[in-house]
Protein backbone atom coordinates (compact mmCIF):
# COMPACT_ATOMS: atom_id res chain seq x y z
CA UNK A 1 0.00 0.00 0.00
CA UNK A 2 0.86 3.64 -0.65
CA UNK A 3 -0.22 7.08 0.27
CA UNK A 4 -2.79 7.68 -2.88
CA UNK A 5 -1.30 10.89 -4.70
CA UNK A 6 -4.63 11.09 -7.51
CA UNK A 7 -8.47 10.39 -7.55
CA UNK A 8 -7.89 7.37 -9.21
CA UNK A 9 -5.41 5.92 -7.00
CA UNK A 10 -8.24 6.64 -3.79
CA UNK A 11 -10.84 5.25 -5.64
CA UNK A 12 -8.37 1.98 -5.91
CA UNK A 13 -8.01 1.68 -2.71
CA UNK A 14 -11.37 2.60 -1.28
CA UNK A 15 -12.88 -0.18 -3.36
CA UNK A 16 -9.89 -3.03 -1.79
CA UNK A 17 -10.99 -0.97 1.76
CA UNK A 18 -13.94 0.22 2.33
CA UNK A 19 -15.73 -3.63 2.38
CA UNK A 20 -13.29 -4.55 5.28
CA UNK A 21 -13.15 -1.08 7.59
CA UNK A 22 -16.49 1.25 6.55
CA UNK A 23 -14.52 4.24 6.95
CA UNK A 24 -17.02 6.31 4.59
CA UNK A 25 -20.72 7.08 4.95
CA UNK A 26 -20.74 8.70 1.28
CA UNK A 27 -18.03 8.62 -1.90
CA UNK A 28 -17.97 10.50 -4.55
CA UNK A 29 -16.95 10.84 -8.00
CA UNK A 30 -14.32 13.84 -7.92
CA UNK A 31 -12.43 14.73 -10.74
CA UNK A 32 -8.74 14.62 -11.15
CA UNK A 33 -7.06 18.19 -10.40
CA UNK A 34 -4.14 19.60 -11.75
CA UNK A 35 -3.77 22.92 -10.41
CA UNK A 36 -3.55 24.64 -6.83
CA UNK A 37 -1.25 23.66 -4.13
CA UNK A 38 -2.82 20.26 -3.38
CA UNK A 39 -3.18 19.51 -7.01
CA UNK A 40 -5.68 16.55 -7.05
CA UNK A 41 -4.84 15.15 -3.59
CA UNK A 42 -7.62 13.12 -2.41
CA UNK A 43 -8.94 14.46 0.85
CA UNK A 44 -12.10 13.23 3.04
CA UNK A 45 -14.03 15.09 4.86
CA UNK A 46 -15.86 14.13 8.16
CA UNK A 47 -19.52 14.06 8.37
CA UNK A 48 -20.24 16.58 10.38
CA UNK A 49 -18.68 19.24 8.35
CA UNK A 50 -21.38 20.78 5.95
CA UNK A 51 -20.52 20.37 1.81
CA UNK A 52 -22.98 21.46 -0.63
CA UNK A 53 -22.51 18.16 -2.89
CA UNK A 54 -23.27 14.98 -1.36
CA UNK A 55 -25.11 14.29 2.27
CA UNK A 56 -24.18 15.60 5.75
CA UNK A 57 -25.83 13.68 8.12
CA UNK A 58 -23.48 13.60 11.29
CA UNK A 59 -23.75 9.72 11.08
CA UNK A 60 -27.16 10.50 12.95
CA UNK A 61 -30.73 9.02 11.34
CA UNK A 62 -32.18 12.75 12.47
CA UNK A 63 -29.82 14.47 9.55
CA UNK A 64 -30.13 11.06 7.44
CA UNK A 65 -30.85 12.85 4.12
CA UNK A 66 -29.85 16.55 4.90
CA UNK A 67 -28.12 18.15 2.37
CA UNK A 68 -26.52 21.36 3.04
CA UNK A 69 -27.04 24.63 0.60
CA UNK A 70 -23.49 25.62 1.13
CA UNK A 71 -19.79 24.53 2.14
CA UNK A 72 -17.89 24.93 5.03
CA UNK A 73 -15.10 27.57 4.95
CA UNK A 74 -12.37 24.58 5.26
CA UNK A 75 -14.22 22.98 2.32
CA UNK A 76 -13.77 25.73 -0.14
CA UNK A 77 -10.63 26.51 0.97
CA UNK A 78 -9.24 23.16 0.67
CA UNK A 79 -11.56 23.25 -2.91
CA UNK A 80 -9.71 26.89 -4.27
CA UNK A 81 -6.45 25.06 -2.62
CA UNK A 82 -6.78 22.18 -5.39
CA UNK A 83 -7.91 19.74 -3.20
CA UNK A 84 -10.20 16.48 -4.97
CA UNK A 85 -12.91 15.72 -2.46
CA UNK A 86 -13.31 12.20 -2.65
CA UNK A 87 -16.19 11.34 0.29
CA UNK A 88 -17.85 11.85 3.61
CA UNK A 89 -16.12 10.15 6.50
CA UNK A 90 -17.64 8.14 9.30
CA UNK A 91 -18.13 9.45 12.95
CA UNK A 92 -19.53 9.18 16.09
CA UNK A 93 -22.66 10.45 15.82
CA UNK A 94 -22.44 14.38 16.01
CA UNK A 95 -19.02 13.43 17.31
CA UNK A 96 -19.68 12.35 20.60
CA UNK A 97 -17.79 9.21 21.28
CA UNK A 98 -14.29 7.91 21.09
CA UNK A 99 -14.74 4.56 19.19
CA UNK A 100 -17.14 5.39 15.89
CA UNK A 101 -19.02 2.73 17.61
CA UNK A 102 -22.18 5.14 18.35
CA UNK A 103 -22.37 6.25 14.15
CA UNK A 104 -26.11 4.77 13.38
CA UNK A 105 -24.77 3.82 10.27
CA UNK A 106 -21.95 1.41 11.34
CA UNK A 107 -18.65 1.05 13.32
CA UNK A 108 -15.45 2.56 11.75
CA UNK A 109 -12.89 -0.81 11.91
CA UNK A 110 -9.21 -0.31 12.59
CA UNK A 111 -7.27 -0.56 9.51
CA UNK A 112 -4.16 -2.14 11.86
CA UNK A 113 -6.62 -4.93 13.31
CA UNK A 114 -10.53 -5.27 12.22
CA UNK A 115 -11.36 -6.20 15.36
CA UNK A 116 -10.16 -3.38 17.18
CA UNK A 117 -11.99 0.18 17.14
CA UNK A 118 -10.16 3.08 15.02
CA UNK A 119 -11.04 5.83 17.65
CA UNK A 120 -13.38 8.47 17.58
CA UNK A 121 -15.34 10.68 17.05
CA UNK A 122 -13.04 10.84 13.69
CA UNK A 123 -12.33 7.39 13.30
CA UNK A 124 -13.32 7.33 9.56
CA UNK A 125 -11.15 10.06 8.61
CA UNK A 126 -8.22 8.48 10.73
CA UNK A 127 -8.66 4.69 8.90
CA UNK A 128 -9.19 6.57 5.65
CA UNK A 129 -5.24 7.71 6.06
CA UNK A 130 -4.16 4.87 7.93
CA UNK A 131 -5.79 2.70 5.08
CA UNK A 132 -3.99 4.63 1.69
CA UNK A 133 -7.62 5.36 0.88
CA UNK A 134 -6.93 9.68 0.91
CA UNK A 135 -4.01 11.76 0.81
CA UNK A 136 -5.27 13.77 4.15
CA UNK A 137 -8.32 13.87 5.60
CA UNK A 138 -10.35 17.01 7.69
CA UNK A 139 -11.72 15.94 11.32
CA UNK A 140 -13.30 17.69 14.19
CA UNK A 141 -12.26 17.89 18.19
CA UNK A 142 -14.07 18.84 21.01
CA UNK A 143 -12.09 16.51 23.40
CA UNK A 144 -9.60 14.76 21.41
CA UNK A 145 -11.86 13.77 18.16
CA UNK A 146 -8.70 14.39 16.06
CA UNK A 147 -5.18 13.20 18.18
CA UNK A 148 -7.73 9.93 19.49
CA UNK A 149 -8.23 8.16 16.62
CA UNK A 150 -4.98 9.18 14.45
CA UNK A 151 -3.00 7.74 18.12
CA UNK A 152 -5.10 4.53 17.54
CA UNK A 153 -4.89 4.34 13.33
CA UNK A 154 -0.85 5.30 13.47
CA UNK A 155 -1.70 8.60 11.08
CA UNK A 156 -0.80 11.93 12.41
CA UNK A 157 -3.69 14.15 13.51
CA UNK A 158 -3.69 17.38 14.52
CA UNK A 159 -5.77 19.97 16.77
CA UNK A 160 -4.89 23.62 16.49
CA UNK A 161 -5.72 26.68 18.54
CA UNK A 162 -9.08 27.48 19.84
CA UNK A 163 -9.88 29.82 17.05
CA UNK A 164 -7.13 29.59 14.52
CA UNK A 165 -9.45 27.32 12.07
CA UNK A 166 -13.23 28.46 11.03
CA UNK A 167 -15.82 26.69 12.60
CA UNK A 168 -18.47 27.91 9.70
CA UNK A 169 -19.89 24.66 8.47
CA UNK A 170 -19.22 23.02 11.54
CA UNK A 171 -22.33 20.98 12.91
CA UNK A 172 -22.03 22.06 16.84
CA UNK A 173 -20.86 20.15 19.83
CA UNK A 174 -19.78 22.17 22.10
CA UNK A 175 -19.28 25.46 20.80
CA UNK A 176 -16.19 26.65 22.96
CA UNK A 177 -14.50 23.68 22.39
CA UNK A 178 -15.09 22.75 19.13
CA UNK A 179 -12.38 22.48 15.99
CA UNK A 180 -11.88 21.41 12.78
CA UNK A 181 -8.20 19.86 12.19
CA UNK A 182 -6.12 17.80 9.83
CA UNK A 183 -4.86 14.45 9.54
CA UNK A 184 -2.24 12.88 7.02
CA UNK A 185 0.32 10.44 7.24
CA UNK A 186 3.37 12.89 8.16
CA UNK A 187 4.18 15.63 10.15
CA UNK A 188 4.96 17.88 6.89
CA UNK A 189 1.74 17.47 5.23
CA UNK A 190 -0.52 17.73 8.44
CA UNK A 191 1.16 20.72 8.56
CA UNK A 192 0.64 21.74 4.74
CA UNK A 193 -3.32 21.09 5.53
CA UNK A 194 -3.47 23.01 8.48
CA UNK A 195 -1.61 26.09 6.53
CA UNK A 196 -4.54 26.07 3.87
CA UNK A 197 -7.57 25.70 6.04
CA UNK A 198 -6.52 28.07 8.92
CA UNK A 199 -7.24 31.59 8.92
CA UNK A 200 -9.62 34.41 9.92
CA UNK A 201 -13.27 34.40 8.40
CA UNK A 202 -15.95 36.99 9.04
CA UNK A 203 -18.76 34.63 9.68
CA UNK A 204 -17.28 32.91 12.50
CA UNK A 205 -16.74 35.64 15.25
CA UNK A 206 -14.71 33.16 17.38
CA UNK A 207 -12.25 32.91 14.45
CA UNK A 208 -8.79 34.48 15.02
CA UNK A 209 -6.88 37.60 13.24
CA UNK A 210 -3.59 36.06 14.53
CA UNK A 211 -1.56 35.89 11.18
CA UNK A 212 -1.13 32.06 9.90
CA UNK A 213 2.15 30.89 10.99
CA UNK A 214 5.10 28.90 8.63
CA UNK A 215 3.68 25.50 9.61
CA UNK A 216 5.53 23.64 6.65
CA UNK A 217 9.05 25.62 7.24
CA UNK A 218 8.49 24.61 11.09
CA UNK A 219 8.82 21.19 10.05
CA UNK A 220 12.54 21.83 9.19
CA UNK A 221 13.97 23.70 11.92
CA UNK A 222 16.83 22.29 14.23
CA UNK A 223 15.25 21.86 17.78
CA UNK A 224 18.12 22.29 19.88
CA UNK A 225 17.93 23.87 22.83
CA UNK A 226 14.02 23.30 22.72
CA UNK A 227 12.76 22.84 26.27
CA UNK A 228 9.97 19.94 26.39
CA UNK A 229 8.02 19.40 29.55
CA UNK A 230 7.03 16.09 30.18
CA UNK A 231 4.11 15.85 33.00
CA UNK A 232 4.54 12.91 35.30
CA UNK A 233 0.35 13.36 35.59
CA UNK A 234 0.34 11.86 31.75
CA UNK A 235 1.74 9.00 33.13
CA UNK A 236 -0.23 7.82 36.25
CA UNK A 237 -2.84 4.93 36.80
CA UNK A 238 -4.50 3.16 33.69
CA UNK A 239 -1.35 3.83 31.34
CA UNK A 240 -1.01 0.75 29.11
CA UNK A 241 2.66 -0.48 30.17
CA UNK A 242 3.42 -0.41 26.46
CA UNK A 243 2.15 2.97 25.55
CA UNK A 244 4.42 4.29 28.52
CA UNK A 245 7.50 2.90 27.04
CA UNK A 246 6.86 3.78 23.50
CA UNK A 247 6.42 7.48 24.46
CA UNK A 248 9.08 7.79 27.38
CA UNK A 249 11.35 6.02 24.27
CA UNK A 250 10.15 9.33 22.15
CA UNK A 251 11.26 11.93 24.56
CA UNK A 252 14.73 10.20 25.02
CA UNK A 253 14.89 10.36 21.02
CA UNK A 254 13.70 14.35 21.32
CA UNK A 255 16.56 14.83 23.92
CA UNK A 256 19.04 12.88 21.67
CA UNK A 257 18.34 15.54 19.18
CA UNK A 258 19.59 18.37 21.66
CA UNK A 259 16.12 18.93 23.01
CA UNK A 260 16.34 19.65 26.76
CA UNK A 261 13.41 17.77 28.47
CA UNK A 262 11.86 18.96 31.74
CA UNK A 263 9.80 17.15 34.15
CA UNK A 264 7.09 19.23 35.30
CA UNK A 265 3.10 19.15 36.77
CA UNK A 266 0.25 19.68 35.89
CA UNK A 267 -1.50 19.01 38.48
CA UNK A 268 -5.38 19.35 37.25
CA UNK A 269 -5.23 16.30 34.79
CA UNK A 270 -7.21 14.25 36.85
CA UNK A 271 -10.09 17.40 36.73
CA UNK A 272 -10.02 17.73 33.53
CA UNK A 273 -12.71 14.99 32.42
CA UNK A 274 -15.43 15.81 34.99
CA UNK A 275 -14.86 19.38 33.88
CA UNK A 276 -14.78 18.47 30.29
CA UNK A 277 -18.16 16.60 29.89
CA UNK A 278 -20.15 18.87 32.34
CA UNK A 279 -18.99 21.64 29.87
CA UNK A 280 -19.44 19.84 26.47
CA UNK A 281 -22.56 18.12 27.19
CA UNK A 282 -23.94 21.51 28.40
CA UNK A 283 -23.18 23.15 25.10
CA UNK A 284 -24.04 20.11 23.84
CA UNK A 285 -27.95 20.18 25.33
CA UNK A 286 -28.68 23.50 23.78
CA UNK A 287 -27.00 23.31 20.29
CA UNK A 288 -28.94 19.72 20.12
CA UNK A 289 -32.00 21.94 20.74
CA UNK A 290 -33.05 22.45 16.92
CA UNK A 291 -32.94 18.76 16.16
CA UNK A 292 -36.61 18.48 16.56
CA UNK A 293 -38.14 16.46 13.73
CA UNK A 294 -39.53 19.72 12.30
CA UNK A 295 -36.77 21.93 10.79
CA UNK A 296 -34.34 19.31 10.84
CA UNK A 297 -35.01 14.95 10.05
CA UNK A 298 -37.84 13.39 8.46
CA UNK A 299 -39.44 11.38 10.95
CA UNK A 300 -42.85 11.17 9.22
CA UNK A 301 -45.28 11.72 12.55
CA UNK A 302 -49.25 12.67 11.47
CA UNK A 303 -52.32 13.57 13.96
CA UNK A 304 -50.35 13.98 17.16
CA UNK A 305 -49.55 17.05 19.62
CA UNK A 306 -46.66 19.34 19.22
CA UNK A 307 -45.07 17.85 22.18
CA UNK A 308 -45.69 13.82 20.91
CA UNK A 309 -44.41 14.48 17.98
CA UNK A 310 -41.06 16.04 19.96
CA UNK A 311 -40.77 12.56 21.99
CA UNK A 312 -41.27 10.57 18.68
CA UNK A 313 -38.87 12.77 16.85
CA UNK A 314 -35.83 12.85 19.12
CA UNK A 315 -36.49 9.31 20.51
CA UNK A 316 -36.40 8.13 17.33
CA UNK A 317 -33.62 10.65 15.23
CA UNK A 318 -30.85 10.38 18.51
CA UNK A 319 -28.94 7.44 19.32
CA UNK A 320 -28.20 6.79 23.03
CA UNK A 321 -25.01 8.21 23.68
CA UNK A 322 -26.40 12.03 22.09
CA UNK A 323 -29.59 11.34 24.63
CA UNK A 324 -27.14 10.90 27.50
CA UNK A 325 -25.70 14.19 26.38
CA UNK A 326 -28.95 15.67 26.57
CA UNK A 327 -30.26 14.69 29.63
CA UNK A 328 -26.63 15.06 31.41
CA UNK A 329 -26.28 18.95 29.84
CA UNK A 330 -29.84 19.65 30.34
CA UNK A 331 -29.51 18.26 34.07
CA UNK A 332 -26.06 20.60 34.96
CA UNK A 333 -27.93 23.71 33.31
CA UNK A 334 -30.71 23.34 35.56
CA UNK A 335 -31.88 26.05 37.58
CA UNK A 336 -31.32 24.27 40.74
CA UNK A 337 -27.74 22.64 39.95
CA UNK A 338 -26.21 25.06 37.17
CA UNK A 339 -24.42 27.10 40.37
CA UNK A 340 -23.45 23.67 41.96
CA UNK A 341 -22.13 21.97 38.53
CA UNK A 342 -21.83 23.84 35.43
CA UNK A 343 -20.70 27.36 36.90
CA UNK A 344 -17.85 25.37 39.13
CA UNK A 345 -16.86 23.76 36.22
CA UNK A 346 -16.27 26.33 34.62
CA UNK A 347 -13.98 27.79 37.28
CA UNK A 348 -11.54 24.85 36.96
CA UNK A 349 -11.33 25.40 33.52
CA UNK A 350 -10.24 28.56 34.22
CA UNK A 351 -7.27 27.26 36.88
CA UNK A 352 -6.46 24.55 33.81
CA UNK A 353 -5.72 27.40 31.24
CA UNK A 354 -3.70 29.43 33.67
CA UNK A 355 -1.97 26.30 34.56
CA UNK A 356 -1.08 25.49 30.86
CA UNK A 357 -0.06 28.97 30.90
CA UNK A 358 2.30 28.84 33.60
CA UNK A 359 3.83 25.59 32.63
CA UNK A 360 4.54 27.47 28.64
CA UNK A 361 6.32 30.24 30.58
CA UNK A 362 9.17 27.27 31.77
CA UNK A 363 8.49 25.13 28.50
CA UNK A 364 8.38 25.58 24.12
CA UNK A 365 6.17 22.41 24.47
CA UNK A 366 4.64 19.49 26.27
CA UNK A 367 5.12 16.10 25.39
CA UNK A 368 3.21 12.92 27.10
CA UNK A 369 0.74 9.76 25.64
CA UNK A 370 -2.51 10.89 23.55
CA UNK A 371 -4.53 7.83 24.90
CA UNK A 372 -3.45 5.53 28.08
CA UNK A 373 -4.23 2.69 26.07
CA UNK A 374 -3.93 1.40 22.55
CA UNK A 375 -6.96 0.25 20.65
CA UNK A 376 -9.58 -2.15 22.35
CA UNK A 377 -11.61 -4.67 20.79
CA UNK A 378 -15.18 -3.37 19.36
CA UNK A 379 -17.85 -3.71 21.84
CA UNK A 380 -15.49 -4.01 24.77
CA UNK A 381 -16.69 -0.49 26.96
CA UNK A 382 -20.19 -0.05 25.21
CA UNK A 383 -21.73 -1.16 28.61
CA UNK A 384 -19.15 1.35 30.89
CA UNK A 385 -19.68 4.76 29.48
CA UNK A 386 -17.38 5.74 31.58
CA UNK A 387 -14.76 3.36 30.55
CA UNK A 388 -15.52 4.97 27.41
CA UNK A 389 -15.07 8.68 28.94
CA UNK A 390 -11.54 8.03 30.06
CA UNK A 391 -10.31 7.44 26.91
CA UNK A 392 -9.63 11.17 26.21
CA UNK A 393 -8.36 11.57 29.98
CA UNK A 394 -5.04 12.57 28.58
CA UNK A 395 -6.40 15.01 25.41
CA UNK A 396 -9.13 16.69 26.93
CA UNK A 397 -6.86 19.54 28.87
CA UNK A 398 -5.66 20.75 25.32
CA UNK A 399 -9.07 21.81 24.51
CA UNK A 400 -10.06 23.18 27.59
CA UNK A 401 -7.03 25.54 27.77
CA UNK A 402 -7.54 26.28 23.88
CA UNK A 403 -4.12 24.95 23.07
CA UNK A 404 -2.62 23.61 19.98
CA UNK A 405 -1.84 19.93 20.37
CA UNK A 406 -0.96 17.06 17.83
CA UNK A 407 -0.36 13.07 18.04
CA UNK A 408 2.48 11.52 15.54
CA UNK A 409 3.29 8.11 15.72
CA UNK A 410 5.37 6.79 18.10
CA UNK A 411 6.10 2.86 18.03
CA UNK A 412 3.54 -0.55 17.59
CA UNK A 413 3.21 -2.66 20.78
CA UNK A 414 3.55 -6.37 20.90
CA UNK A 415 0.12 -6.78 18.66
CA UNK A 416 1.12 -4.60 15.91
CA UNK A 417 -0.84 -1.74 17.52
CA UNK A 418 -0.57 1.98 16.66
CA UNK A 419 1.13 4.19 19.73
CA UNK A 420 1.02 8.06 19.03
CA UNK A 421 3.46 10.52 20.87
CA UNK A 422 1.01 14.18 21.95
CA UNK A 423 3.16 17.21 21.08
CA UNK A 424 1.45 20.36 23.34
CA UNK A 425 2.32 24.32 22.35
CA UNK A 426 1.16 27.18 23.70
CA UNK A 427 -1.91 29.57 22.17
CA UNK A 428 -0.86 30.15 18.71
CA UNK A 429 2.38 28.50 18.87
CA UNK A 430 1.78 25.57 16.48
CA UNK A 431 4.90 25.88 15.20
CA UNK A 432 7.14 25.23 17.92
CA UNK A 433 4.65 21.83 17.97
CA UNK A 434 5.32 20.92 14.60
CA UNK A 435 9.33 21.50 15.16
CA UNK A 436 9.31 19.14 17.97
CA UNK A 437 7.25 16.14 15.94
CA UNK A 438 8.91 16.90 12.39
CA UNK A 439 12.33 16.49 14.70
CA UNK A 440 11.33 13.45 15.95
CA UNK A 441 9.53 11.73 12.76
CA UNK A 442 12.81 11.87 10.54
CA UNK A 443 14.71 9.82 12.79
CA UNK A 444 11.75 7.08 12.57
CA UNK A 445 9.86 4.81 9.73
CA UNK A 446 6.17 4.56 11.61
CA UNK A 447 5.20 7.18 8.81
CA UNK A 448 6.33 4.24 5.94
CA UNK A 449 4.80 1.77 7.21
CA UNK A 450 1.37 0.48 5.82
CA UNK A 451 -1.66 -2.18 7.25
CA UNK A 452 -2.19 -4.92 5.16
CA UNK A 453 -5.67 -5.64 3.40
CA UNK A 454 -7.34 -8.24 5.37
Amino acid sequence: MKTPHTVQESRDAIAAWEPHIHAFLETFEAPEVLEGVLAGKPIAIKDNIVTKFGHTSAASKMLENFQSPYNAAVVEKLIDAGAAIVGKANLDEFAMGSSTEYSAFGVTKNPWDISRVSGGSSGGSAAAVASGEVWGAIGTETGGSVRHPASLCGVVGVKPTYGRVSRHGLISYGSSLDQAGPMARTVKDAALLLEIIAGNDPYDATSSQEPVGMYVHACDKDITGMKIGVPEEFFGVGIHPEVEKLVRAAVESLKDQGAIITPISLSLTSAAIPVYYLIAKAEASTNLSRYDGLRYGDMDVHDVSLLEHYIHARGKGFGPEVKRAILMGTYALSAGYVDAWYKQASKVRTLIRREYEEAFKAVDVIAGPVTPEPAFPIGSKMSDPLQMYLADALTVPANLAGVPALSVPCGFTSENLPVGLQVIASHFQEEKMFSAAAAYEKQHDWHTRFPELP
